[in-house]
């Protein structure tokens, strides 16, 4: 498995329309075992993301949809940064 943790922050006040567009553009993402928008408690403008991919690939893969593509030119303005991108290698996922 493959996953990806990290930081996006909004421009501000902007977190809850950048989270509605991410929600709508990141469904149905081939070999995506789980993708988690959160709020960063500490920052009004931050959201983090968790990503659990089966691989690297899979990932790769999904930017290149037509979906995701779409999400991503949507989201861009809204966006002023990222933070702490880390990669992962999950070994349990629990639902």
């Amino acid at each position: 498995m493959y996953g990806l943790i990290g930081r996006m922050i909004a421009q501000p006040g902007k977190r809850d329309e950048l989270i509605a567009i991410m929600q709508g553009g990141t469904a149905k993402m081939p070999g995506c075992i789980s993708y988690v928008i959160a709020l960063d408690p500490a920052d009004d403008d931050s959201i983090w993301i968790t990503e659990v991919w089966d691989d690297e690939a899979s990932h790769k893969g999904s930017l290149t949809l037509p979906q995701v593509q779409a999400t991503i030119a949507k989201a861009r303005p809204l966006i002023a940064g990222f933070e702490n991108r880390t990669v992962t290698t999950p070994v349990v996922i629990t639902s």
